[in-house]
């Protein structure tokens, strides 16, 4: 009897197509290097290029967009804060992990305000940038300690925070619009919020965007920013 080999090959595909494509844009080649080794055991993950500047780094994004990109902020010809706003512009879904030696709290909040998904120094554990990857694809954004203390910081800094935006806002959130904020700083997902509030998941997103637009961010990572800045969730 001939043997038959659908199964394993259709696994192999699904295998494939599963993978999550990333890419890592940095100029020194050893901490490539390095990184590309440390994640080269995960079998979900597949590097598709790497890039020792700002420049080739957009111009392989046009060749080959990434899902998830490492990207450093102090990069000759593009530097990270120029490419961010590059790419939140003309690649919206490519979930960006800053990879950096920074651990300043405002280079912190400010990234993170412009779009950034993820924010870790190079000193951080393979497995923890692993786990940022899979929390960027599955939840669209990892929160840190390190991000949290930077948002924290910021709002110590600006102890009159309410007076300057609450009641003279131009933006105003709705009872409804308010709970779905704070649901989503606590990293509820869409059907989790949906369930909570007795709407459907297509609602929540309609919900959601419209929320964005109110305020003018580009992620969810923006919309929870301006809620903490402006202290409208916990």
């Amino acid at each position: 009897m001939k043997p038959d080999y659908t199964v394993n090959y259709l696994s192999i595909v699904m295998n494939n197509e599963q993978q999550i494509k990333l890419a890592i844009a940095d100029d020194h080649k050893i901490f490539r290097d390095g990184i590309k080794m440390a994640l080269s055991g995960k079998k979900d993950l597949k590097m598709l290029w790497e890039a020792e500047d700002g420049k080739d780094m957009m111009h392989k994004i046009s060749i080959k967009k990434p899902e998830v990109l490492l990207m450093d902020i102090r990069m000759p010809e593009i530097d990270g804060i120029n490419a961010i706003q590059i790419i939140r512009k003309e690649y919206e879904d490519i979930k960006i992990i800053v990879l950096t030696m920074y651990d300043d709290q405002q280079m912190i909040s400010k990234m993170m305000e412009m779009g950034a998904n993820a924010y870790l120094t190079k000193t951080t554990d393979p497995e923890e940038i692993y786990n940022a990857i899979l929390t960027c694809m599955n939840d669209d954004f990892y929160f840190n300690d390190l991000v949290n203390q930077a948002v924290m910081g910021k709002l110590m800094q600006k102890k009159n925070i309410r007076q300057h935006y609450g009641n003279n806002a131009s933006v105003t959130f709705n009872e409804k619009e308010l709970k779905i904020l704070q649901l989503l700083a606590e990293d509820k997902t869409t059907e989790e919020i949906s369930k909570v509030i007795f709407l459907s998941p297509r609602t929540v997103e309609t919900i959601r965007q419209n929320m964005k637009t109110k305020v003018n961010a580009k992620t969810i990572g923006g919309l929870i920013m301006y809620g903490m800045r402006h202290k409208l969730i916990e």
